[in-house]
């Protein structure tokens, strides 16, 4: 694809996030990348509101986060963290989006510093098909220097990791291709969504006994 083309797919990724959204008060970054050797990718301008598009939503940046082209654009204050993701694993795109979900499922499980789902029909949009199959997203602190985050979220990328959560933050979430870290994305926040809704119901039904989400070895009702 040419960069262009690179462009136009994360630019339509945008828009469609941001039309559920999932980017409140220009929070939020997106970013495509555009090459391997040297590695380059387009990722957010700081500042923007990601509910219009632009030609300046983006600007191309190297292995380090810095700009490869004349611009007066700022990157995103969290490209770091999209350096980590390109640097440790196959991504093609990364996505990280603020909801009310996302931080509340974060700050349920902040202290475990992990959330595992399993059994649930969604987790097939990973790739994962066995029955009772599970996927686990790792949670990391929410530290104001940004360099410690990107370290942090970096130091949880296992091979099967698909996603991070920044404990009242946000998630970071990738894939092979724009598609595929988008499929990733709903598939988390339906995940999330859900468990919230089971847990109000659990509550409101004096703890009656709900399934479908794993807090390390022990099931969560």
């Amino acid at each position: 694809m040419s960069k262009q083309q690179r462009w136009n797919e994360l630019a339509d990724v945008k828009d469609e996030l941001a039309s559920r959204d999932w980017f409140p008060g220009t929070s939020g970054n997106v970013s495509i990348k555009v090459s391997d050797l040297p590695l380059a990718f387009y990722v957010s301008a700081s500042g923007k509101d990601k509910t219009k598009r632009t030609s300046e939503d983006f600007l191309l940046v190297d292995q380090y986060g810095e700009p490869v082209e004349d611009t007066h654009l700022k990157a995103s204050a969290e490209t770091g963290i999209h350096c980590e993701v390109y640097r440790l694993t196959d991504a093609g795109c990364c996505l990280h989006v603020h909801t009310v979900d996302n931080n509340l499922i974060s700050e349920l499980y902040g202290d475990v510093g992990e959330v595992t789902f399993q059994g649930q029909e969604l987790i097939k949009a990973f790739g994962i098909w066995e029955e009772e199959g599970s996927i686990t997203v790792p949670i990391v602190e929410n530290y104001g220097d940004l360099s410690k985050l990107s370290e942090a979220v970096g130091a949880v990328i296992k091979p099967d990791t698909k996603a991070v959560l920044i404990r009242n933050h946000g998630i970071t979430v990738w894939g092979r291709n724009a598609f595929e870290a988008k499929k990733h994305l709903e598939a988390f926040e339906f995940l999330f969504s859900y468990h919230i809704k089971l847990q109000t119901l659990n509550v409101l039904n004096k703890n009656q006994s709900f399934g479908g989400v794993k807090n390390g070895t022990t099931t969560i009702s």
